[in-house]
């Protein structure tokens, strides 16, 4: 990777028209930090009151110190400003985007934007976006083969309930803030970066991730940027500094590396029906006829029919775990099993780290033999189980915390007591 140096880019939230403003603070950026390759400009680009500034930069008097990329119109006034729905260059230096679409500069930086509001009309007005046009967007960048998403994702709007499991965005109430339709987008692109603005205030949340923790194979998380206007009186952030190098030339374990602070995906239940075509399901996972159990299906050992078993207390006796149907994630001895997160070995049982846990020291106590669920342990197991449950809770109470314990029996042959 050492041929594909950092690209370095700016963004900036709405300049409604104050491209002085900009342009001298993107110079005294590049004067102190250095060159970057990109503006890229979310929101409102022009103003009311844009037309005697804009004019020196139409006319070539004046030039953008970096090639600036923007999105298009928001309302009815600035329409004008934007010859070609489909994108052009408004001035040297100066590019509209279009519409929706992706971009893909030299660097291999994959860019999806989409300009306007929200619209539920069809056909919706040149400065808002309907379903129908997020729908076309979705399909044709869902369809490129190996499709894992996009670098960075440009919108106006916020995304509705960007809030959801997250940092407070102050005064932006995120449930009724922003778009669906942009939630809905930013669930299927999965972009490294989505930039948004519109809201005149600045909201940098906690990256989430893109997968589910122990049901799919981990992904690369997200980062949702909302970007003030240029020149605010209250001196919120309007530019926003960062380097990254396109997807497509990373390592793929760097690239799913998750960071400490990584929350749950705030788009979950939007993007339920995107769930329905993601990777097809692992040899373990098996489909479930419901969220909780099969009620059809043999659930472990039945209650003794009175006659044949009654009266019979003996202890549970010591039987062999199963074999599993295919590869397993969590059978000790599998080459499939991830031993560097492995805490603690015993003789019936291990400790392991969650992959991409809900908490630092979220961890996991699984049988080294095949089993499936805690009704199917025999009672050396459970025995053993209840010792490491003892030992963490002694563990957790010297650090003045208290552990929540509970079995994933969901789409998976092999029992998992999550702490």
């Amino acid at each position: 990777l050492c041929s594909h140096p950092l690209s370095r880019r700016l963004a900036c939230g709405d300049v409604e028209g104050r491209l002085e403003a900009l342009f001298s603070r993107v110079r005294a950026v590049q004067s102190k930090s250095g060159h970057f390759d990109m503006l890229l400009c979310v929101g409102n680009f022009f103003g009311a009151t844009s037309e005697a500034e804009w004019s020196e930069y139409r006319t070539g008097a004046k030039k953008a110190p970096i090639p600036t990329y923007v999105l298009g119109a928001n309302d009815q006034e600035t329409i004008s400003y934007f010859p070609d729905v489909s994108g052009c260059e408004l001035a040297e230096n100066i590019t509209y985007l279009g519409r929706r679409g992706l971009y893909s500069g030299t660097s291999g930086l994959q860019i999806a934007y989409l300009s306007g509001t929200e619209s539920q009309d069809e056909p919706a007005p040149a400065y808002s976006f309907s379903p129908k046009d997020v729908a076309e967007l979705k399909t044709s960048l869902l369809s490129t083969p190996n499709f894992k998403g996009v670098d960075i994702l440009l919108t106006s709007p916020w995304p509705r309930d960007v809030g959801t499991f997250a940092n407070s965005a102050g005064e932006i109430d995120t449930k009724k803030c922003g778009s669906r339709l942009v939630s809905d987008l930013a669930a299927s692109l999965k972009p490294r970066y989505h930039f948004a603005a519109l809201e005149k205030t600045y909201y940098e949340r906690l990256p989430y991730r893109n997968h589910t923790v122990l049901q799919e194979t981990p992904q690369h998380v997200s980062r949702f940027i909302a970007l003030a206007d240029v020149g605010n009186i209250n001196k919120k952030k309007y530019l926003y500094a960062f380097s990254i190098t396109p997807m497509s030339l990373m390592d793929p374990a760097e690239l799913v590396k998750q960071p400490q602070d990584v929350t749950e995906n705030p788009y979950r239940k939007s993007g339920k029906e995107a769930q329905k075509t993601k990777t097809p399901l692992r040899a373990e996972e098996e489909p479930a006829c419901q969220f909780f159990f099969d009620l059809n299906k043999h659930q472990g050992k039945k209650r003794p029919a009175v006659g044949k078993e009654a009266g019979n207390s003996q202890p549970k006796q010591a039987k062999k775990p199963s074999q599993p149907s295919g590869p397993c994630w969590f059978c000790l001895a599998s080459p499939d099993v991830e031993k560097h997160l492995v805490v603690s070995i015993g003789t019936h049982c291990y400790l392991a780290l969650a992959k991409g846990g809900l908490l630092p020291d979220h961890v996991l106590i699984l049988p080294i033999g095949h089993y499936q669920s805690v009704v199917d342990l025999s009672s050396e197991v459970v025995e053993e189980v209840t010792k490491y449950k003892s030992a963490l809770k002694e563990f957790f109470r010297s650090k003045g915390k208290r552990y929540v314990l509970f079995e994933r029996n969901y789409r998976s042959q092999h029992l998992q007591l999550q702490v």
